[in-house]
């Protein structure tokens, strides 16, 4: 199973809105076939661990990180394929997240003969399809919060310098982070400060670049803005309120941007009402990048579920700008909590996860 999930794991940010998943055939105590699911569309990876085992297939086990499906979508169940191998075994390392066919898989098989054992590696197979599993159960999407900062917690300096707080390894993973994820989200006020392109780059060539969300209640995006440029444009996402200029949507949309209206509270973008119409635009996940306004909006809304903090080998010992601003609580008891607490070295620098307690 361990393989099996690693094999899922290829699949990284090519999946999307599917889950991703591994498998691998055993028959007489060694490897007879391997298979993940690759993209959307794509076959998935009982079938292409089948493909790969050819007739070694009959009468071996198959290990697999989510219960087969037993419906048709864009590709044929699963269990079908699985019955025409004459696979003796399934071993699962998770239900089916949707309540809707939860079990339909693992029943199916077993009352034709299929030997099912499930719950092995389980909680590696909810860890691997975090995103895949709230977003089936809630529609809402998986949200992270990524911030670098300095030891002092500061993620700009009073100017609004920010470049570089983190060094070159961290960077690194955050470009990592944005091609796992569908979305990446910021505010208007990062675009005019940083103009950033909110791209993946990596060493491989297929890196996968998210969708670009602008939070901008009064489209005051600026022309130049290299998210609104014609090549990235269509990519771009810009959530503003409704009361803004037609001119300037219209100019925006022929640019090829989408313009999304969504519900204001206190003058600024609600966040869940906007979770909740991007979840149904399939996006399932989304990376927040700032500002710090933003990111302390969606961590006051309980709609983050995970933080990433790197913290740098660096002090201000000034104003600057911290990770959040706007009104907090008052006492430490009110603070928000996080659990399941990761740590690790990218060189100099540390980060920092957990899970958010909503």
């Amino acid at each position: 199973m361990k393989m099996a999930l690693e094999l899922a794991a290829k699949g990284r940010g090519y999946t999307s809105p599917n889950p991703m998943v591994g498998a691998v055939i055993v028959k007489n105590g060694r490897i007879a076939g391997r298979g993940y699911h690759q993209a959307a569309g794509q076959p998935h990876a009982e079938v292409n661990a089948i493909v790969d085992a050819g007739e070694n297939a009959a009468g071996g086990t198959m290990y697999v990180t989510l219960e087969p499906c037993n419906h048709y979508g864009r590709t044929p169940p699963c269990t079908q394929a699985i019955l025409a191998a004459q696979i003796s075994r399934v071993v699962v390392a998770m239900a089916d997240p949707n309540p809707g066919v939860s079990g339909g898989g693992a029943d199916f098989l077993q009352q034709n003969g299929i030997e099912i054992l499930t719950g092995v590696c389980e909680a590696d197979a909810r860890k691997l399809n975090a995103f895949f599993i709230k977003h089936t159960r809630t529609g809402l999407p998986y949200v992270i919060l990524k911030s670098a900062a300095t030891l002092d917690g500061k993620i700009a300096t009073e100017t609004g310098d920010s470049k570089w707080i983190t060094g070159t390894a961290a960077r690194r993973h955050v470009h990592w982070l944005r091609h796992a994820v569908d979305g990446i989200l910021v505010g208007v006020d990062t675009v005019r400060a940083d103009n950033p392109a909110l791209t993946t780059r990596l060493e491989i060539a297929d890196g996968k670049d998210p969708v670009r969300i602008i939070l901008d209640t009064r489209l005051t995006i600026p022309e130049h803005a290299a998210v609104i440029q014609k090549e990235q444009a269509r990519g771009t996402i810009l959530v503003t309120g409704r009361e803004t200029d037609a001119e300037k949507r219209r100019k925006l949309a022929d640019r090829g941007a989408r313009i999304l209206e969504a519900p204001l509270r206190n003058g600024r973008i609600d966040p869940y009402p906007l979770m909740e119409a991007l979840g149904k635009m399939d996006i399932t996940s989304i990376l927040v990048e700032g500002g710090s306004r933003v990111s302390a909006s969606m961590l006051n809304a309980g709609v983050v579920d995970r933080i990433c903090f790197f913290y740098a080998p660096k002090i201000l010992a000034g104003d600057g700008i911290s990770i959040c601003r706007g009104a907090g609580p008052e006492k430490m008891a009110s603070a928000i909590q996080v659990e399941n607490i990761e740590i690790t070295r990218f060189d100099d620098d540390i980060l920092i996860e957990g899970d958010v307690i909503n």
